[in-house]
């Protein structure tokens, strides 16, 4: 099992760097074409569509397919892909309709891939190890994306538009091969109709009252971040002055919260329980959101709200994703691990096209403002919804049906 479990590791950073490669480099090449904020937006909500569009569909796939096989598909997705982009940047031929079709591959091949992570996660760790597991694919993740490979994307697209591209082919193949080299358990030839499959994931996630509220607050936190994430390469470059490298940083900036908060996560979720730790993480991010609209323009100031900010979403996401995991039965969790994204960041779409109305409307700034609060919003449904009764109820219930 531990051997299992540094090689998804492994496959973690080869992919997250590809993956990183392409999703700090398209925000770049897109203001390279336009700058009109509408023009930047309509990028995220193409390429946000596949969430809400193919999350349910690569559910039931991933519940009847060997899940380390529908983990190589997607990096086999992803590497083609990132072909098509080194090859248009170097030609010098991009245009706004390619980095949409792109956009929109490159999210299809996440919605695959990160759907077959998370499942395959109680394949190779133990119970009592989810949240430590979690904290640890996502700061990799986080840390690969947003920390290590930014800043030199910057570096390389001063070079060359389609030097990322490149590199992200090769990264994308070695977590292919990688993927191929996991032992995991096969899959149960499935008897049912596949939409009657895909129906299963939905109903135990819309049923189980915990599961859903999480999904439901998840969505609007995913409506803000998104509003947000479409609007921060015109914030980088137009309110606070910094070019590809500075750009590059402040993505950084993001993923030293992610590494940071990855050291305390599992010491907060032992002393404070899911509860506590999700209406902490919800309310003290809503605060954060706010800061980014009100502090003055200066890069280093912002940088330390970015590195607070995702220090408590780290939090957030490792309790989500362990609910999901701990009170979903083994055959269905492929299916309900896709469906809580389809719900939850189904909305991302809205949120990037509203983060470029609100930015043409009312400026920039207003983005985070609007952002805040819809996150305030959550942090009230939050503390009245995921109680500490509400987590005790459900484990009852989970235990009852084991």
């Amino acid at each position: 099992m531990a051997s299992r479990w540094v090689r998804l590791q492994a496959v973690a950073v080869s992919g997250s760097s590809a993956e990183g490669l392409l999703l700090a480099a398209i925000p770049l090449l897109a203001v390279s074409v336009t700058t009109d904020p509408r023009e930047v937006s309509l990028i995220n909500v193409v390429g946000e569509a596949p969430w809400l569009l193919l999350s349910l569909f690569a559910g039931v796939l991933i519940d009847r397919v060997r899940r380390t096989t529908v983990l190589a598909w997607a990096y086999a997705v992803l590497a083609g892909a990132a072909v098509v982009l080194a090859a248009v940047a170097s030609a010098e031929v991009l245009s706004l309709p390619v980095l949409l079709v792109v956009a929109f591959v490159i999210t299809s091949a996440r919605v695959l891939g990160d759907g077959a992570s998370g499942a395959l996660v109680p394949e190779v760790v133990g119970p009592g190890r989810l949240a430590h597991a979690n904290a640890r694919l996502t700061v990799i993740d986080q840390g690969v994306v947003r920390f290590v490979v930014p800043p030199v994307t910057g570096f390389l697209i001063a070079v060359s538009g389609g030097a990322p591209a490149w590199l992200a082919v090769a990264c994308a193949l070695a977590a292919l091969l990688l993927a191929r080299r996991i032992p995991a358990q096969s899959v149960v030839a499935a008897t049912t109709h596949p939409l009657r499959d895909l129906s299963g994931g939905l109903r135990h996630l819309v049923r189980t009252p915990l599961l859903r509220s999480i999904t439901m607050n998840v969505a609007l936190g995913s409506f803000a971040a998104s509003a947000g994430n479409a609007m921060f390469v015109l914030y980088a470059t137009q309110v606070l002055h910094v070019g590809p490298v500075g750009y590059g940083l402040l993505l950084a900036c993001l993923a030293v919260g992610w590494v940071a908060s990855s050291f305390v996560v599992q010491k907060v979720v032992d002393r404070l329980g899911y509860s506590w730790s999700m209406r902490f993480s919800q309310g003290f991010g809503a605060v954060v959101t706010l800061l980014i609209a009100l502090v003055p323009p200066w890069p280093p100031l912002v940088g330390v709200v970015l590195i607070s900010l995702t220090a408590t979403v780290l939090i957030w996401n490792v309790c989500s994703q362990s609910s999901r995991q701990r009170f979903t039965p083994a055959p269905l969790l492929g299916r309900v691990l896709t469906s809580h994204r389809a719900l939850a960041w189904g909305l991302t779409p809205l949120g990037a096209l509203a983060g470029g109305l609100v930015a043409a409307h009312w400026g920039l700034r207003a983005v985070w403002v609007m952002a805040a609060g819809v996150q305030a919003v959550s942090a009230v449904l939050v503390w009245f919804q995921l109680s500490p009764a509400a987590f005790r109820r459900t484990e009852e219930l989970a235990a009852a049906g084991a």
